[in-house]
């Protein structure tokens, strides 16, 4: 009897790797901590409509990704973003277009995670603990001691510091993981029953705690009633902010939008704050895919590559290949 192959995360380098087994005839099942797919990609369903809280959009450089995305479009789940964009530096704001073609899901960026789990048996609310080795197979443990199992092989897919933690059958694999710093984002949601007087669609900001703001409801297929807002701050002023309430992230990085519009901003109607521990690697790194094929380990993600959502997609395409070449 063939075993199936277990897949730990649903974002979008799991969700790569889970298709390309699928359609070279493997079985597969999936795993996820969370409530529904997406990692990173997930969408937060509110009271002012769906909010992308994590990626805010996506490139397509590589031609393979370029196809994929295509097919998305096919499907309805992507649609290219066109904002006006601006950038925020010295204290000066000023209109900043360029020729990137952006895309994002529709009519919320989990689409395109949800789109690819498709039929794929998945348990969500499960969270993996340890991966360890039976005699000729994998078995794995969840945080309430359940067994999942037998497994002929095993794709961890999810960020680094996680990863790591579930490589105690593979030392060296476990140490690369180890090394891999990834950072944090505080992103705060905001929601205005009257539309901010201001063009902008979204923003590239320096010296300021945000990094980036995007108006959500320019996004296509996205819901109109409220303006809603996203923004992300950076990476060094989330560390510095770890532990923060939720309302006092909220205050600050609504006081460093209203300083950014140089105007007195009403009080949002609505607020969401979410902290990404994991959110980018700290650097880029080339591994495309950390593998112990004799083993029957394989671990991939955006922070084996460019830590983009191209990056994801090519890293659970490698391992997947990697793993096929392997049964051959």
């Amino acid at each position: 009897m063939t075993l199936p192959i277990a897949i730990i995360g649903t974002g979008i380098a799991g969700l790569s790797a889970a298709r390309a087994l699928k359609e070279a005839g493997h079985v597969v099942q999936l795993f996820d901590k969370s409530r529904g797919s997406g990692g990173r990609m997930s969408s937060k369903r509110s009271d002012a409509g769906a909010l992308d809280m994590g990626a805010q959009y996506f490139t397509a450089r590589d031609r393979r990704f370029a196809t994929e995305v295509q097919r998305w479009q096919a499907q309805g789940v992507v649609d290219q973003w066109l904002p006006k964009l601006y950038q925020f530096k010295s204290g000066q704001l000023t209109p900043s277009p360029d020729e990137q073609v952006r895309w994002v899901g529709t009519p919320r960026m989990s689409a395109i995670t949800r789109a690819l789990l498709d039929d794929l048996p998945v348990q969500f609310g499960c969270r993996i603990t340890e991966v360890f080795q039976g005699k000729h197979h994998w078995n794995l443990q969840d945080a309430d001691g359940g067994n999942h199992g037998p497994f002929s092989h095993v794709i961890i897919a999810t960020p680094a510091p996680q990863a790591s933690a579930l490589l105690a059958a593979a030392p060296k694999l476990a140490s690369v993981a180890a090394g891999v710093k990834m950072d944090p984002t505080w992103a705060v949601a905001l929601a205005f029953d009257t539309p901010l007087d201001t063009p902008m669609q979204g923003c590239f900001v320096q010296d300021s705690p945000l990094d980036w703001l995007a108006r959500n409801r320019s996004k296509p297929g996205r819901d109109t009633r409220l303006d809603t807002w996203v923004l992300h701050a950076t990476s060094a002023w989330s560390k510095a902010h770890l532990d923060l309430s939720k309302e006092a992230i909220t205050e600050y990085l609504h006081g460093a939008f209203a300083e950014l519009l140089h105007s007195t901003m009403p009080e949002p109607s609505f607020s969401l704050a979410h902290r990404w521990l994991y959110a980018r690697p700290s650097s880029a790194h080339e591994f495309g895919v950390l593998a112990d094929a004799d083993l029957g380990l394989y671990v991939c993600g955006d922070w084996c590559l460019s830590g983009r959502v191209e990056g994801a997609w090519l890293s659970g395409q490698e391992a997947a290949r990697r793993l096929i070449e392997h049964l051959q």
